[in-house]
């Protein structure tokens, strides 16, 4: 047996749910490998995955390098994958296994504003995955996105169309909100983020705000709204 533990943290408040959810997540992505999963909450709330099988080497490389691990020590020069994690007064928290601040000194590339505006400007919620690069690691890490995180969020903006990023939901459960809700026309499509982080890009027509006031009561998610520049 091989045991993984990724850098997929387990959060909201149906923690049972969220782990099944990434098991079958998981499993579907694993589906033409000989390989039994398993999955379990370690005491930090990562999300551990025990594999089983012919292939739980091929299977445990698989999740490292696409999910990544949580890493407990940092170098400055070094680029990591983390999440979002909170927005201070003063800075962005991303989360690489290590709390690492992003002060407002890094975030000027967004233009003006308090984290939490430029946070809400760019549609940016907790939990969402990004890269950053480490600048010092003494007691308190200081950190900057990369330019490819940059650019990302930077396209979003400069778009001809809103997004609404969402937090703790499967692909499926947005899919479903959005067609009960009568919007499948309003959307181009869903953007997986990571496991269960998705972008709703809507068409050009359709206000992002007014997604998230139609779908948001149906799902227990986070939201945000980034509006296209270029409507």
């Amino acid at each position: 047996m091989r045991k993984v533990v990724t850098l997929q943290h387990i959060y909201g408040k149906n923690r049972e749910r969220m782990a099944e959810l990434l098991k079958n997540l998981v499993e579907n992505e694993l589906k033409d490998l000989e390989v039994k999963v398993e999955v379990s909450i370690t005491p930090e709330n990562w999300a551990e995955f025990s594999l089983e099988g012919e292939d739980e080497e091929v299977s445990a490389n698989l999740l490292e390098s696409r999910y990544g691990s949580p890493s407990k020590k940092t170098e400055p020069g070094k680029v990591y994958i983390g999440f979002l994690q909170a927005f201070s007064e003063d800075a962005f928290i991303v989360n690489i296994g290590v709390p690492v601040r992003v002060e407002a000194e890094e975030l000027k590339a967004f233009g003006s504003g308090k984290p939490k505006q430029l946070a809400s400007r760019f549609g940016l919620i907790p939990h969402l995955p990004v890269e950053i690069e480490v600048l010092e690691s003494n007691k308190n890490i200081r950190a900057r996105f990369t330019k490819k995180q940059l650019d990302l969020w930077w396209s979003w903006k400069k778009a001809s169309t809103d997004r609404v990023t969402v937090n703790a939901a499967t692909r499926s459960e947005i899919k479903s909100a959005i067609k009960k809700t009568g919007h499948g026309r309003d959307i181009y499509e869903i953007e997986r983020l990571g496991l269960l982080e998705h972008a709703v890009v809507c068409r050009e027509t359709t206000d992002g705000p007014g997604i998230v006031a139609a779908i948001g009561p149906r799902l227990k998610s986070e939201m945000g709204v980034v509006i296209g520049d270029a409507r």
